[in-house]
């Protein structure tokens, strides 16, 4: 792992063709990642005895109830160290049930999805490169604008005292990392009336769009649905139906504000 971590770093005055392979670079990771965990699953098969698998309950079952041993055949048992692995993410539900039992259920929900348009992501790549040719790019500005994040709420408070906190991060279909977040506010701060949740949850557009421009533009780019139906059959979500319906089935009628005049679109 360290080894091909090395070789994956861009240097100054230094050309890595690894790094300019474009969609190879991606065969490469998926080739290296298997090697790396075929040296680790190496190295649990031969070193059984540093485990102390024999302590494990389904061999001291098979033992105890007199099965011939030879029928059990020679399992591989995985440590709770090894990621990825049943015992891995058993332990890690237990530690997240267990937080949860002494702090108090979740008060928020979050999620945050990586963008490749992000100007950290566009201003580190080479030229002629696209986000999808730069996957470590990818991961790492996420990594850091997902510790930011954790950074405001936890450390700085921003929806209050959190008492504790758990996440999760998962890769979409498209490669970009995808983080849940549940966090447990002080009982101070629990959000108990609408008034509460509302200064904390808004699902309109801005009032005042001279007041928050960046949140307006935002909320058009990314929260609202691409012009389709009539307006245009070649949009992602007609597919299915060969351009005659939207797959979400929209438009979808309304009693407030028609906000298909802005840019076109529909809210999601």
């Amino acid at each position: 792992m360290q080894f091909y971590a090395f070789h994956l770093q861009d240097r100054r005055d230094h050309f890595n063709a690894i790094l300019r392979s474009g969609r190879l670079l991606q065969e490469f990771l998926v080739d290296a990642y298997a090697q790396i965990e075929q040296g680790r699953l190496r190295f649990i098969r031969c070193n059984q005895a540093a485990f102390r698998v024999e302590l494990y309950q389904g061999l001291a079952d098979a033992v105890t109830n007199g099965m011939d041993l030879d029928r059990v055949g020679s399992p591989i048992v995985l440590p709770s160290s090894f990621p990825g692995g049943p015992r891995y993410m058993s332990q890690l539900y237990h530690d997240a049930m267990a937080i949860v039992r002494s702090c108090g259920k979740p008060d928020l929900f979050i999620t945050m999805t990586c963008n490749p348009q992000w100007p950290a992501i566009l201003n580190a790549l080479k030229p002629g490169q696209t986000p999808q040719d730069r996957p470590d790019i990818v991961a790492r500005v996420f990594r850091l604008k997902f510790k930011a994040l954790l950074s405001d709420i936890v450390k700085r408070k921003f929806f209050g005292p959190v008492t504790a906190h758990i996440h999760v991060i998962e890769f979409q279909k498209r490669g970009l990392p995808h983080a849940h977040v549940l966090i447990v506010l002080s009982p101070e701060h629990k959000p108990h009336t609408t008034d509460a949740i509302d200064s904390i949850v808004c699902a309109t557009l801005p009032r005042d769009p001279a007041l928050f421009p960046q949140l307006q533009e935002t909320v058009i780019n990314f929260m609202l649905h691409d012009p389709c139906g009539m307006l245009n059959r070649n949009a992602h979500c007609m597919k299915k139906s060969n351009g005659e319906t939207c797959d979400r089935k929209y438009p979808r009628p309304s009693d407030r504000m028609d906000i298909r005049s802005i840019a076109g679109r529909t809210m999601e």
